[in-house]
């Protein structure tokens, strides 16, 4: 049984690190740098930074910023927001990042999917999903969960997989800042269908809520960010709580 993983994100606005409800009222939650030298400090399995606005902005995604964090951190390190080209993915690659997130992009041109998976292995693609319930279904959104496209979240995992990548992050976009868990049933079904890790993304409010996921579902790593940044929870009372739930972490 592999260990799970805990992931804070660092959601990136303006160079400063903020963070919303249902991807939207975004507030600020610190220095990106301070917070990625803290997260690894208390013992965090890796590090996602998405830029947020990137894709919308239609800019790249600050490099420099990447540089500075990558140059402080010793963990696995995704990036992603607005990376659009293999020469995207190179440039983030070569500030300094292990791995990057494609999310919009990637919808509109699943082959970029092969060609960063061919480029640099599967092992640096993170197909990023977000996606949104509605009318009983689980529907893929892009740029930054505002236009909703006819795709389905299991599918659109599956094709992914298919296409090259290594590693889903699975955002629960009704859940998205809400503190009341995970979303654990669309989770399950992305987990149990693909054969690529899943980070399971969107809603942790409590300890039990990572319990609750890597329990319930496939997910071998779960992902939060403004539990963390605001020290409601700390990742080394978290792993301590998860070992007490027979939960293997790192």
């Amino acid at each position: 049984m592999l260990k799970k993983r805990i992931i804070p994100c660092l959601d990136v606005k303006d160079g400063r690190t903020v963070k919303g409800v249902n991807f939207v009222n975004i507030r600020d939650a610190g220095d990106a740098v301070e917070l990625a030298q803290r997260y690894v400090d208390e013992g965090a399995d890796e590090l996602v930074f998405l830029d947020i606005t990137a894709t919308i902005e239609k800019r790249k995604t600050l490099t420099q910023l990447v540089e500075k964090i990558a140059r402080r951190i010793n963990i696995p390190f995704t990036v992603g927001g607005g990376i659009n080209s293999l020469e995207d993915a190179k440039a983030i690659i070569s500030a300094g990042a292990d791995k990057v997130s494609i999310n919009s992009a990637a919808v509109k041109h699943p082959e970029l999917i092969t060609e960063i998976a061919e480029q640099f292995g599967s092992q640096c693609v993170v197909l990023a999903i977000d996606t949104k319930y509605e009318d009983n279904e689980w529907k893929v959104y892009i740029n930054s969960g505002k236009t909703p496209t006819p795709l389905l979240a299991l599918s659109w995992a599956k094709e992914g997989e298919q296409r090259g990548a290594g590693e889903i992050l699975l955002t629960s976009m009704n859940h998205d800042g809400t503190k009341k868990g995970f979303a654990i049933d669309i989770t399950r079904q992305v987990s149990e269908a693909v054969n690529i890790p899943v980070i399971a993304s969107g809603g942790a409010g409590t300890m039990e809520h990572f319990a609750e996921v890597f329990l319930q579902t496939k997910a071998s790593a779960a992902l939060a960010a403004g539990i963390f940044h605001y020290g409601e929870i700390s990742i080394p009372e978290l792993k301590a709580y998860l070992q007490t739930q027979h939960i293997e972490v790192r």
